[in-house]
């Protein structure tokens, strides 16, 4: 079953002169990797896109340009723009990925499959940082769990404080790789934490699991610190599930079931 946390779209408001077609591209990706737009579909023509955003058509052509340089639509001439499967999008460009995870319509397989990632991940990098952690290090990850502590009951502070506090980890595995790899998945991190640290009783309970993390790192334990990481994971996987269940959730997926099929049904 295809869930994904669904609340009224914002409308589209003025665009701002600067990167004008960075905005136009940022509009129109969000409403093809949500599935507004469905697999095949030609989008509008640059004239209709550009009367009804109420830009020019060089703009229009040129958020197309980016679009298609992240595989979400195909440009042919006389055809026009067709959008792409997703198994075509470049599935680790960071605006795709923040894309999918923006605002309250982010598919919940989109979670799930992030969760599943960090967990082939960040266990190993937490066993790296328990070795390797310089003092520095260390003072940056117990002051984001610091900063985790002191947001319990705030949302948006408490996603910012975990984000740091896991970005602080991959820091300190030395691997050149995870610094951009973290900056990479920022977006789909944020979105994550926030299904998450919503619940204020969850949260305490994930705490304990952190702070258990960096007690490990600190101590230079690197099974511990596997077996800590590896325990915020499975916490965090049954805090989502949680969230599934919930009553407004499963409301919010029927509706945009719904819509999802009457779009098909226009199309």
């Amino acid at each position: 079953m295809s869930h994904s946390i669904t609340r009224s779209p914002k409308p589209l408001g003025v665009f701002a002169k600067q990167n004008l077609h960075g905005q136009i591209a940022e509009y129109l990706g969000t409403k093809i990797v949500r599935g507004e737009h469905l697999v095949g579909e030609v989008l509008p023509t640059e004239t209709s896109l550009g009367i009804s955003l109420g830009v020019s058509r060089t703009a229009i052509r040129e958020a197309i340009k980016v679009l298609s340089s992240k595989g979400l639509v195909e440009v042919r001439r006389k055809t026009g723009s067709r959008v792409r499967a997703q198994r075509d999008w470049n599935a680790l460009d960071p605006d795709v990925i923040g894309w999918q995870f923006s605002g309250d319509g982010t598919p919940i397989r989109m979670i799930n499959d992030l969760i599943e990632l960090r967990r082939i991940i960040e266990p190993a990098c937490a066993r790296l940082a328990a070795k390797l952690a310089t003092a520095e290090e260390l003072a940056e990850i117990e002051k984001a769990f610091i900063e985790m502590e002191q947001a319990t009951g705030k949302t948006e502070a408490s996603v910012e404080a975990d984000l740091k506090f896991h970005l602080a980890i991959l820091e300190a595995t030395h691997n050149s790789f995870m610094r951009p790899f973290g900056a990479l998945i920022q977006a789909a991190l944020r979105a994550s934490f926030r299904l998450t640290n919503a619940d204020t009783a969850a949260y305490r309970l994930s705490l304990t699991k952190h702070r258990a993390v960096l007690v490990s790192i600190r101590g230079s334990d690197p099974e511990a610190a596997d077996m800590a990481m590896q325990a915020v994971l499975r916490g965090s996987q049954r805090d989502i599930e949680h969230v599934l269940r919930s009553p407004t959730l499963s409301s919010a997926s029927a509706q945009e079931k719904k819509k999802r099929s009457t779009r098909r049904k226009r199309s």
